[in-house]
């Protein structure tokens, strides 16, 4: 009588990960089901790796992401994060702002960034392209540049598209220690812009600006029944005294700022009280 001897072994389960030989890409692959699609479609996710060790790990951080809820796209770089963050994230703020982080910010941001994936941008590279930004920019731009980063990689956090925020975990770097060149202008230039201005209608706009050190937003709104003289023991509109007096006090009731905003809750609405000797 022959003996029949069964051997049984373990089975992999029913949507358990399974890691095989590629011949065609010479790399070993893991594929792992991820349940099914709105549509009744199965979800299916593949990796590789050069050994099974590797290809494991790739694996565990997959299932690490799907217990979290994150929900990477494959070829989604952090060039894709800045265009979906300009492109939803910018209401409310003044167009000069807007400007300034489309054309500069991003543009630089994407000379550095912009083709690495979202999903492999580590704390480590983010100091790297901020040292090369540095290089070649102001203290102050690496900064925005580094907030742009970061206000973008949240955008993509909130849509489950990333894990966490790498660039908020590094610190920017201080840029070239020149900055940009002053714009204020030399006594001689202040002189000769006073002497083009006078018996002109930007007379009087051009001289409170330059003494005063008023802000230009400041400056422009102003209408004459807000700027008065001390003369005789008493203040007096400008236009009557002319500008042959003592000292001058520029009242303005126009604190708000574009959008009716303002710093802190103390100034609006506050009007502010600029006194010239």
């Amino acid at each position: 009588m022959a003996l029949i001897t069964v051997v049984s072994g373990k089975r992999r389960g029913r949507g358990e990960d399974s890691i095989y030989w590629d011949e065609a890409k010479s790399r070993f692959v893991g594929a792992v089901s991820l349940g099914y699609s709105p549509s009744g479609a199965r979800i299916r996710k593949k990796v590789s790796g050069r050994i099974k060790t590797e290809v494991r790990d790739k694996l565990r951080e997959l299932h690490a992401q799907v217990d979290s809820g994150v929900r990477p796209r494959r070829h989604y770089t952090v060039g894709d994060a800045l265009d979906d963050w300009l492109a939803a994230g910018l209401d409310g703020l003044a167009p000069s702002t807007v400007t300034l982080y489309r054309d500069t910010i991003a543009k630089a941001l994407r000379e550095e960034l912009g083709s690495v994936k979202l999903a492999s941008l580590t704390a480590g590279t983010v100091p790297k392209a901020l040292a090369n930004l540095a290089l070649r920019r102001s203290t102050r731009t690496v900064q925005i540049a580094h907030n742009v980063l970061v206000r973008a990689i949240r955008h993509a956090e909130r849509d489950d598209l990333v894990g966490r925020n790498v660039a908020a975990l590094v610190k920017p770097p201080k840029g070239q220690l020149g900055g940009r060149p002053s714009k204020s202008l030399t006594l001689e230039q202040a002189v000769s812009l006073m002497a083009a201005a006078r018996g002109t209608r930007l007379e009087a706009y051009v001289v409170l600006s330059l003494l005063s050190g008023m802000r230009t937003e400041e400056a422009r709104a102003l209408r004459w029944d807000h700027v008065v003289a001390w003369v005789g023991g008493q203040w007096v509109p400008v236009s009557d005294a002319g500008f042959d007096h003592e000292r001058v006090a520029v009242f303005v009731w126009r604190a708000e700022r574009a959008g009716g905003d303002t710093k802190t809750p103390e100034s609006r609405g506050r009007w502010r009280c600029r006194v010239s000797a």
